[in-house]
């Protein structure tokens, strides 16, 4: 009997069902996969070995061809090594960001009332806040490792504000960059003031929170973070690209992704850990612990681009489509449907492309293996975090993988 994977995103789990058998639906929401048989695919489409390109990017990752023969039944990502309950990470780390938004509003010291609305309008508490959290939470991890201090730094807690900042002012530069009407439920800053004006509000955030970095007074916490405002930049000009070889665009996207997203989270993760541990084993840690994290989030972002909804993006769904952009549900439906090469290098311009491509990709399995992949990448994570000692925030950051892996926004 023919089969096709259903994803269940709660449990995280793939779970075969018979072609044909009702499915469930949520209304306004598009379903997230076709029609067209796994099993039958895997038999008949020539994929692309992505061995060489995950091996180089992310050591010990499977090649593609894998992802179809390897479905796991569960995530692991729950089970701690002690096996007991933890905390919920998002409660574990709020308690070292009381009082985050109004901190972030006191860097940015703005006396002009229509800058200071445009700087602060991000800043309302509505975020996820992703970010600050699994930097509180790695540096009070690093910190028990080394020495089984307690206490988190006031530096460490200044590189959570910082990431949240540098994170906020791209949010504000790149919808400009893609004329962005919304986001998180509410118009763009651009939307409402204007490009030129939206631009001047991202710089000045990020001058606030280069001046915060500064503060703290370590040249190597400095630098990283400054590597990371270079990667965003370089990231957004990968964004504009496109490669005509299959290879080459899957790393080519795999390279976009982690300058535009996990730079940020893994240079912010090694930032705290220097602060509090003089290791570099611990730093290249963390490092890895965020790279492979932020990875994984903007895989699960691309595929919610898919498979949710705009009112609980928070956004508009497709949104990658219509700006000509490739991602890895896209890249991998590609190989079942290779019309879309057409499509992908001339970024969907043509009238009916963004429809056809996304009928492409529902049809296929590039949900499904956007989401292995990034599973993949989570697995990873856990495998390096295992490393420290035990404590209450390892296993919080382990909790946290998983829930990057389960999100539906």
């Amino acid at each position: 009997m023919a089969m096709r994977w259903s994803c269940w995103r709660r449990g995280c789990s793939w779970r075969p069902t018979a072609v044909g058998s009702p499915r469930p639906e949520r209304p306004g929401c598009v379903e997230p996969l076709g029609t067209r048989a796994a099993s039958d695919t895997r038999a008949q489409i020539p994929y692309f070995s992505l061995m060489k390109i995950l091996m180089s990017a992310s050591p010990n990752m499977h090649s593609i061809s894998q992802f179809h023969q390897r479905t796991p039944a569960m995530c692991s990502c729950r089970q701690t090594q002690s096996g007991e309950k933890y905390s919920d990470p998002f409660k574990l780390g709020w308690r070292d960001l009381k009082g985050l938004y109004e901190d972030i509003r006191k860097e940015l010291h703005i006396s002009t009332r229509e800058l200071k609305d445009m700087s602060e309008y991000y800043f309302d508490g509505k975020g996820k806040a992703f970010r600050p959290i699994i930097v509180v939470l790695m540096a009070r991890a690093c910190n028990i490792h080394h020495n089984n201090a307690r206490e988190m730094q006031a530096s460490q807690r200044s590189i959570a504000l910082v990431a949240e900042m540098i994170h906020t002012a791209t949010l504000v530069h790149d919808d400009v960059i893609d004329d962005a009407s919304s986001r998180r439920g509410k118009h763009t800053v651009n939307k409402i003031w204007g490009e030129k004006k939206a631009v001047l509000a991202g710089d000045l955030i990020l001058s606030a929170a280069s001046v915060a970095l500064a503060r703290i007074g370590n040249t190597a916490v400095v630098s990283m973070l400054a590597q990371v405002i270079e990667d965003l930049v370089r990231g957004e000009f990968l964004q504009l690209g496109s490669k005509e070889n299959e290879n080459e665009r899957f790393a080519h996207y795999l390279e976009k992704t982690f300058k535009k997203t996990a730079s940020l989270i893994a240079n912010s993760c090694k930032a705290v850990s220097v602060l509090g541990c003089p290791d570099p084993v611990v730093h290249e840690i963390a490092y890895q612990y965020g790279k492979n994290v932020g990875i994984a989030f903007q895989l699960i972002d691309d595929v919610l681009d898919f498979t949710s909804c705009s009112d609980q993006m928070g956004k508009p769904t497709s949104a990658d489509l219509k700006l000509g952009i490739a991602t890895g549900p896209v890249l991998f439906a590609c190989q079942q449907f290779p019309e879309m090469n057409a499509m992908i290098m001339r970024r969907f311009s043509l009238p009916g492309d963004v429809d056809r491509a996304r009928q492409y990709v529902l049809q296929s399995d590039g949900v499904q293996q956007t989401t292995y992949l990034a599973q993949q990448y989570c697995h990873k994570a856990v495998r390096e975090i295992r490393k420290l000692r035990p404590s209450t925030e390892r296993d919080a950051l382990i909790q946290l993988s998983e829930s990057v892996l389960t999100r539906d926004k």
